[in-house]
Formats: structure tokens, C-alpha cells, sequence
């Protein structure tokens, strides 16, 4: 079947930057990427995402049977977004139309509209309209496109490295299926691999060189789930010791020369992506669950990918406060003295201010009690009102203002030989119940031990105080 350029139906505009997804199946450009050249051409051909599209799945019998609805391909760099979009403009009797969101606009999109209706009207043929990024058009773009896929002028594939349902407009969301794509696993980029070292049509098959193993697991680690920097590895290794066309007799990649060829690995992270927030949410949740090991990987991962220090010492500060509370105060006062270090200090000596604050409130005993009982406060002063503050804690420090009730009948606990009395300080009738609920670890169990004494002794002190004022004279009551 001939492909959609080949007809002469795919968008001419070149706004996508990849600019073959729907080029002959046996077309290989030698000067290519070995990234390039390996792409999967067929579904067999794909591998690492059999959840998605194995045997038997939904979405590869809808690509099959060429019945596509609009969808969304969600998943991080280089795990094969673009390449089962190529494999899809291949299969399909629709028509073709690939658009990197980076270049095109709402403009674009009008003339991709007008063909598909055209050929709708004339041909009766669908029309597949694939933006790559989808994430960075913005709602009036995507609002564009919404019309369309509703009358089925379009069936829409997006693919994204962002988290679609931040990312993509909801009414456009709900009309496309979504497809969660997962990093390649180390055994999928340690085949890819190996399929690149044996293939003599598009791969380095023909090379002279022999890649040990250890380097070509070093490979697979380093690349991160990401196939295009594997292969972009690999070939760079195998040119640095078996240069193209240079005739030379066989060549060795060590782990050497792997980890020279890989140099520095550089990691899918940026601080507007998704990656950023799935890297902080998975270190704080690390130092909550007092996992120190778990915490310091992804506080490194942070570090290399040039994270600000600043950002994770305020959250260090927030976990302090959120997560370990009275339990351990020191935690505060560690995390603020570390985020003062880091200003002072700065990178990347401020790493170990950081990897120091981090171990330690992973360390501490946990409690959030602080943070649930503001939130019960919170709750009640919503659902009840606020209430207004009683008579006797009001502030009476104008002599006037005794003639109104202000401080009337409060003690002062420090003339108490206790330092303590039992009186009431929440308005009557406001509280649904206690907020404060230390919990049995570190210094909270104390607090717990201490609040449950004086919590007693005020509710005794409240049920003397009211059958005071309903008997004042307690002789009377005796005789009675």
C-alpha cells in the first residue's frame, strides 16, 4: 500500500521537524542517525511497550484494522511517541498529516482542516492529523482543533511527554483516548541494541567492531529508558573505534570507551516538565516514609540535572513543619539552618548542607498532628462560622473596657503554683472536638502524655465551674 506522501495527501507545510513519519517503508538515508535508520517500522518491530500495543491489545487492533479514534500518546523521551505515529501513517488508508506543535500554529491548522474536509467531501477519506508536543500549543490552539474531532472532519494523535490531563484542554481530553507510554525497560534498550549491532541494511552490522558486554550494559544503563540516546550512544562508541568507511580492521568498544562516548549523561529533566514534580513528589514521599537511601537517589538526581538548591531546601522547610512536626522539633530548625546554608554557601558545596537536612528529617520521627488539627480548626470555622472571642480573653488593657466584661474572670496561669489553670479558652460550642492529637512517637509522646493530663483536669474544672453556677451556695446544698 502506497503511503500517504506517496499520494500526494500528507500536509506540505514541513513544520515537522522529523519530517519522514510518513516517508516509503524501504527508504534508509545512510547519513541518517543510527536512531533514525533503527526505527521500527512495523509493530513487530516495536518493542518495550507490549502493554500498549502487544498482541491482542485495543489500540493494536484499532491500528490493524485501521479504525482509529482520536488519541493521546503520553510518555517520556524516547520511548517511541513519534515512532508508532510513523508506524501508524504507514498502515493507514487515511490520510497523513504530521505538525510539531514547536513551529505550527492555529494557521496551520486551518489549511490542515480544509484538506481534510475536502477530502472528506470529494474522497470520502479520513483524515489523521498528528501534532507532536501537544503540550505546548496553547488552550486557543487546541480549542481550534476541538470542532473538528468532534464531526470527525480529524481523527487526532497526540503525543506528549507531559501529563496530558494538566496539559491538554478537558473537552479535547474527553474525546480522545489516552495512552500512557512507559521508559523502556533496560532489557528493551539492551535488544534495541543488540538488533543495531547485526543489522547490515540500517543498522552497524557491516562495521568493523565488537562491543563488549559490559559496555553494552553500560549503554543501557546510562540511557535512562530512552532508545534515541542509547542508539545516539552505541554509534558514537563504534565510530570511535571503527570510523565509517575507514576500512579498518575490527575495533573493540570497551566499557572505556563507552563511558567516554557517553560522557556525561544528560538527564530528561526540566523544571517546567513533569519530570521535575514526579522527581520532588517521589523525594518528598521518600523522607516521609523515612527512607534515607530512596531520598539521598532522588535528591542526586535533582543535583545533576541542575534542580535549584533553593527549591528543595523550601521544601525540606514545608516537610519539616508538614511531616514531622513536635515529634522531632529540631527537624525545623535543622531544615531552616540548612536553607540558610544554602544561600550562604551556595552550589555545590551547598550539596552537602542538603544531603545532610535530607537524611536527618528522614531520620526523625514522623507526625503531622500539627498539620490536621489546623485543618480540623479550618474546618469547623467554615462549616460553623467564626466565632466570637469570649468576654473574659479579650484584650482589656484600657481600665474602660472592664466595665464591658473585657478580661473579666481571666487568670494569669503564672500566678498559679502550677503554671497552669483549668480554663476554657475556645468559644462554647465551636470545637467539634479536640485538634491537637500528638502522636506516640519522639517528643509528641510526651505532649501526648501532658495534653491528656490537662485536657482531664480542664474538663473537671469546667463540670465544677457549672455546678457552681447553678448551686452558688453549697451549705444550702448540704443541708438540702
Amino acid at each position: 500500500m502506497a503511503s500517504p506522501r506517496e499520494r500526494g495527501e500528507a500536509g506540505d507545510s514541513g513544520l515537522f521537524a522529523e519530517g519522514d513519519l510518513a516517508a516509503p517503508v524501504g527508504a534508509v538515508d545512510a547519513t541518517a542517525p543510527l536512531a533514525a535508520r533503527m526505527r521500527p517500522r512495523t509493530l513487530d518491530e516495536f518493542v518495550g511497550q507490549e502493554a500498549v500495543v502487544g498482541e491482542g491489545t485495543l489500540l493494536r487492533r484499532a491500528i490493524e484494522e485501521d479504525r482509529l479514534t482520536s488519541l493521546i500518546l503520553w510518555g517520556p523521551p524516547g520511548c517511541g511517541k513519534s515512532t508508532l505515529a510513523s508506524i501508524i501513517a504507514h498502515r493507514t488508508r487515511a490520510a497523513f498529516e504530521p505538525y510539531s506543535a514547536v513551529t505550527s500554529g492555529v494557521a496551520d491548522v486551518r489549511q490542515v482542516i480544509r484538506r481534510a474536509q475536502e477530502r472528506r467531501r470529494k474522497l470520502g477519506q479520513r483524515t489523521i492529523l498528528f501534532i507532536d508536543e501537544i503540550h505546548r500549543w496553547n488552550r486557543a490552539q487546541q480549542d481550534a482543533l476541538l470542532p473538528h474531532v468532534e464531526e470527525g472532519t480529524i481523527i487526532l494523535i497526540g503525543a506528549t511527554t507531559e501529563n496530558p490531563y494538566f496539559e491538554v484542554n478537558g473537552p479535547l481530553l474527553s474525546r480522545s483516548r489516552v495512552f500512557r507510554l512507559e521508559a523502556l525497560s533496560r532489557e528493551a534498550i539492551l535488544g534495541l541494541l543488540r538488533r543495531a549491532l547485526t543489522d547490515t541494511e540500517r543498522g552497524l552490522g557491516n562495521r568493523n567492531a565488537i562491543v563488549e558486554e559490559d559496555a553494552l550494559h553500560h549503554i543501557a544503563d546510562i540511557a535512562g529508558g530512552d532508545a534515541r540516546v542509547a542508539l545516539n550512544v552505541l554509534e558514537a562508541a563504534v565510530d570511535a573505534v571503527a570510523p565509517p568507511g575507514s576500512g579498518a580492521s575490527a575495533g573493540r568498544v570497551t566499557l572505556a570507551v563507552a563511558e567516554e562516548a557517553a560522557q556525561r549523561r544528560i538527564l530528561q529533566y526540566d523544571r517546567e516538565s513533569d519530570e521535575h514534580y514526579d522527581t520532588i513528589s517521589a523525594f518528598i514521599k521518600s523522607v516521609r516514609g523515612s527512607d534515607p537511601d530512596a531520598a539521598l537517589y532522588w535528591l542526586a538526581k535533582m543535583i545533576l540535572a541542575g534542580e535549584d538548591p533553593k527549591f528543595i531546601a523550601r521544601r525540606l522547610v514545608i516537610l519539616a513543619s508538614e511531616d514531622i512536626g513536635n515529634a522531632d522539633p529540631m527537624g525545623l530548625v535543622v531544615a531552616q539552618a540548612g536553607a540558610d546554608a544554602v544561600m550562604f554557601v551556595g552550589m555545590p558545596e551547598a550539596q552537602l548542607t542538603l544531603a545532610q537536612v535530607t537524611t536527618y528529617l528522614a531520620c526523625a520521627p514522623k507526625s503531622n498532628a500539627s498539620m490536621v488539627g489546623l485543618s480540623r480548626a479550618m474546618r469547623d470555622i467554615r462549616e460553623r462560622g467564626a466565632a466570637a472571642v469570649p468576654l473574659h480573653l479579650r484584650n482589656a488593657a484600657h481600665p474602660g473596657l472592664a466595665q464591658f466584661g473585657y478580661g473579666v474572670g481571666y487568670r494569669y496561669p503564672h500566678d498559679e503554683p502550677e503554671g497552669w489553670v483549668p480554663q476554657e479558652y475556645l468559644p462554647s460550642g465551636a470545637a467539634s472536638g479536640p485538634y491537637y492529637e500528638p502522636v506516640p512517637r519522639g517528643v509528641e509522646a510526651r505532649f501526648r502524655e501532658l495534653l491528656t493530663h490537662l485536657r482531664g483536669q480542664r474538663t473537671k474544672g469546667a463540670r465544677e465551674v457549672d455546678a457552681k453556677s447553678r448551686d452558688p451556695d453549697p451549705s444550702a446544698s448540704q443541708d438540702s
